[in-house]
């Protein structure tokens, strides 16, 4: 089966990073492996040359993502649409395997329904009620043929959708399952890595733009920004955002912000066996990012939700929603980090985490005839 597995930003790789050495250890696959987006942007760290270290990239597929207005991402959409049908023809795959909800993903499976090539998609049916990626998450879904999500409750949202349940499997997250393979980083060796001295306490801060909010998203922002300031007893770590409409507002803000601070830095890409390794470390995140959510609870450590951003995912006991008002946030971290929370949650079950995420999606793959999955009928639900 020759599957072409596309990448588009730095977080997803490292959730595919575990399921491409899987399928490449079988010689049932033949793996090609896409990059495009934001990989090629030194903005974000120019991730391809920490994917090359990793494994071969087959094509490279450059979709120009220089600003993040929206004639620009209309732009970078329909260049994405042309070149990955250009080269679709010519690698002429089995299927394509994608990850996710963002919008140069959802380019590669437009193509792909035209050039009538079978789709996987891994972690569909979730819900974000806070951003423009819910409707595109959902879109890629009725594009796609195999889907593997990470719930129950995931699961039973795809069939929703009129998606065939004989071809929908719970494994479980990829992320979740990534952390139990990885080595470590001892908290001295990361702070000579990071370039960082580490106080007593330690804040990871991943906040990206809530694409759905025309009027108020600044002013959340600066909000937000208000009450990470107060924590003057903490080494507050900042990633990056991603490359959503109003990333480069974010970007200049916390360069302003981690100058004024000094005891604050922006990293422009960790790579997971650093991620991991610090949220090891550190005593809570903040922000609104997914992985506070997926991978976060994983490390017993709390997590403050910031806005509706992830409103409609499932969450574990470990995060606690906050608007963005600044003393709500405040408050927010003051319950996180007490004695009683997280006594709370020190016993806690990730409800993403299966075994053998990868494997799970190797086998099921072997036993699926792709011939006619193209052929789809929508399936309703019995009233």
């Amino acid at each position: 089966m020759k599957i072409c597995v596309v990448t588009g930003s730095r977080a997803e790789f490292d959730l595919l990073k575990n399921l491409i050495v899987e399928l490449k250890s079988d010689n049932f696959f033949k793996v090609k492996l896409i990059v495009t987006g934001a990989h090629l942007s030194s903005y974000f760290g120019k991730t391809i040359n920490y994917i090359k270290n990793k494994t071969k990239v087959d094509k490279i597929i450059d979709i120009s993502i220089k600003n993040d207005d929206i004639k620009n991402i209309a732009n970078s959409f329909s260049l994405g649409v042309k070149k990955f049908s250009s080269t679709f023809e010519k690698i002429k795959p089995d299927a394509i395997l994608i990850l996710g909800d963002r919008y140069e993903i959802f380019t590669c499976a437009i193509s792909a329904c035209f050039n009538r090539i079978p789709i996987i998609h891994l972690h569909g049916g979730e819900r974000t009620e806070g951003l423009i990626d819910e409707n595109i998450r959902h879109s890629i879904t009725k594009l796609s043929h195999i889907h593997f999500v990470s719930t129950k409750e995931y699961k039973n949202r795809v069939i929703q959708l009129g998606e065939n349940k004989k071809l929908v499997f719970n494994v479980g997250s990829l992320g979740v399952e990534s952390i139990k393979k990885i080595k470590l980083i001892k908290k001295s060796k990361l702070e000579k890595n990071l370039n960082v001295k580490f106080k007593n306490k330690i804040a990871l801060i991943s906040y990206h733009p809530e694409t759905l909010e025309k009027t108020r998203g600044q002013r959340n922002f600066k909000n937000f920004l208000n009450a990470i300031s107060k924590l003057k007893n903490y080494t507050l770590v900042f990633t990056m955002p991603n490359a959503d409409f109003g990333y480069k507002y974010i970007v200049k803000k916390l360069n302003n912000f981690t100058k004024k601070n000094k005891n604050s830095i922006l990293i422009k890409s960790l790579g997971h066996d650093q991620y991991f390794s610090l949220c090891r470390h550190i005593n809570l995140m903040i922000g609104n990012s997914s992985s506070g959510i997926i991978e976060i609870p994983s490390f017993k450590k709390p997590t403050i939700n910031i806005g509706k951003r992830q409103n409609g995912r499932l969450k574990p006991t470990s995060v606690i929603d906050s608007s963005h008002n600044s003393k709500e946030i405040l408050n927010k971290i003051t319950l996180a980090t007490s004695n009683r929370f997280l006594k709370k949650i020190k016993s806690m079950s990730n409800p993403y985490y299966q075994s053998n995420t990868s494997k799970k999606i190797k086998n099921i793959l072997k036993k699926i005839e792709l011939k006619n999955l193209i052929f789809k009928k929508f399936v309703d639900i019995k009233q």
